[in-house]
C-alpha cells in the first residue's frame, strides 16, 4: 500500500512538473493555444481577483475601460509599476486584447492602483527595454521566466495631474 502510494504521488509530481513546463514554454513561445487556455483560467478567476486589485497593497490594479462596440463599462485586473508620469502595465497575453484595443481605440482609461484613481491617456505599447525597469527585480524575473516582452505605457492625464 505505502510502494502505491509513493508511485502515484510521485506520478502526480510528474504530471504538475510536465504541466508547469508546458505552460511556460508555450507562454515564451507565444502560443495561441496556451495563452487561449491561460486567459480562459485568468476569465474564470477575475471575479475573485477584482476584490483586492486596486487596493493599497493588493499585487494587481485595475484598468477601468470602455467597450469599442458596446460602450459598456469593464474593469480589468494587471499588473502595473509607476513611472514619472503615468504607469507601465504587462502584457503577458501580448497586445491583441480588448482591453488594450478598448484603452488604444479610446486613447483613455483609468487605472486604480494603490487605492488612488489614475486617469491615463497617451497610450501606446513599448518593449521590454522601455517599460520593465519600472518593476521590482522580482517581477522582472518573472517577466523574462514567461517572456513578456511587450507593454502598455500610459501617461497621468492633465486633470489627474492637477489633482495629484
Amino acid at each position: 500500500m505505502r510502494k502505491l502510494i509513493t508511485t502515484s504521488l510521485a506520478a502526480l509530481a510528474a504530471v504538475i512538473t510536465l504541466i508547469g513546463f508546458v505552460f511556460v514554454t508555450g507562454l515564451r513561445a507565444k502560443s495561441p493555444r496556451i495563452r487561449g487556455a491561460v486567459r480562459k483560467v485568468a476569465r474564470a478567476t477575475q471575479r475573485f481577483t477584482i476584490k483586492s486589485a486596486g487596493l493599497p497593497g493588493a499585487y494587481a490594479s485595475i484598468v477601468r475601460h470602455t467597450g469599442r462596440a458596446s460602450g459598456r463599462s469593464y474593469e480589468t485586473p494587471v499588473r502595473a509599476a509607476r513611472t514619472d508620469d503615468g504607469l507601465v502595465i504587462t502584457l503577458p497575453y501580448g497586445a491583441n486584447t480588448d482591453w488594450l484595443k478598448n484603452i488604444l481605440k479610446r486613447g483613455s482609461a483609468t487605472i486604480v492602483d494603490e487605492g488612488e484613481e489614475i486617469e491615463v491617456e497617451r497610450p501606446e505599447v513599448v518593449g521590454a527595454a522601455d517599460a520593465r525597469k519600472f518593476f521590482l527585480p522580482k517581477d522582472q524575473r518573472t517577466q523574462r521566466l514567461f517572456g513578456v516582452d511587450e507593454y502598455l505605457r500610459v501617461h497621468r492625464s492633465q486633470e489627474s495631474r492637477l489633482a495629484s
